[in-house]
């Protein structure tokens, strides 16, 4: 009985599916960002590392898990578009292209990283060890540079989805009233690093980017396991068929708008 009533509810709403795939693809995210962030810690803080020898798997496999949150990232617009575009278009299309920026963005962070293990396994016969310590250090540069921008954008991406899923009411407004919150939180952090008056790894750093953490974890969580609110969905579709008609009828009238006025 309960599988069957399970059945029953995933099939009476259309966005289900949607909001499970957007759900885990944020959870993948999380799951691949943090364990890459934390195997880089060698390559980012040791001047010397492109001098060294040996293998360098734990930092190719952080390349790898970055790639997989930059595919996953944009997967998550693309995911929702189906159904942020029944509220507001301009947002929904705005949601994806920030969040293909970002994954573009990351891109080019782990190019970067995996370019300096290139260089540290095959190195340049002939050249001053200072030099290629100077080339890992612009490469580490590009990558920290990249890193911040790249995951700077969510800002910017909460400030369209958040507002899109506040007045939607798809998932608790607390939900998108946090990603809003960061908006500004991080948002700030990230003006006042590129303008030089903020630095990594500071209390304005943290609590800048904990409600982005925060609200993106929540936002999967909960489409993952609960979905999205089905009033909501049956409002949103509502709003759609009857936009759909008024567009139907201003189409069939235009022929005979058009006749009568040659006419």
């Amino acid at each position: 009985m309960t599988a069957t009533r399970a059945v029953t509810r995933a099939s009476s709403d259309p966005t289900r599916k949607t909001a499970f795939v957007a759900g885990v693809l944020y959870l993948i995210t999380f799951a691949s960002s943090i364990p890459a962030a934390l195997l880089l810690g060698p390559a980012l803080t040791n001047p010397d590392y492109v001098l060294g020898a040996g293998p360098d798997g734990f930092v190719r496999l952080a390349g790898f898990l970055d790639l997989i949150n930059c595919f996953t990232a944009a997967g998550t617009a693309v995911a929702l578009y189906s159904v942020t575009k029944r509220y507001h278009e301009g947002l929904a299309l705005g949601f994806v292209a920030t969040r293909l920026l970002e994954a573009a963005i990351l891109f080019v962070a782990t190019i970067a990283i995996l370019s300096l293990v290139t260089l540290r396994e095959n190195g340049v016969a002939g050249v001053d060890p200072s030099a290629l310590v100077a080339v890992g250090a612009s490469l580490v540069a590009v990558r920290d540079w990249s890193f911040v921008i790249g995951t700077g954008v969510p800002a910017l991406n909460a400030l369209m989805l958040g507002i899109l899923l506040y007045r939607s009411g798809l998932v608790p407004r607390a939900i998108p009233a946090l990603g809003l919150v960061g908006v500004a939180t991080f948002g700030s952090w990230v003006i006042g690093y590129i303008l030089g008056v903020a630095e990594g790894g500071t209390v304005w750093h943290s609590a800048g980017v904990a409600p982005i953490f925060f609200w993106e974890l929540a936002l999967g969580l909960w489409m993952t396991f609960k979905g999205f609110n089905r009033d909501a969905v049956a409002g949103l579709y509502a709003r759609t068929n009857a936009t759909d008609g008024v567009d139907a009828a201003m189409a069939a009238q235009a022929p005979a708008a058009a006749k009568a006025g040659a006419a």
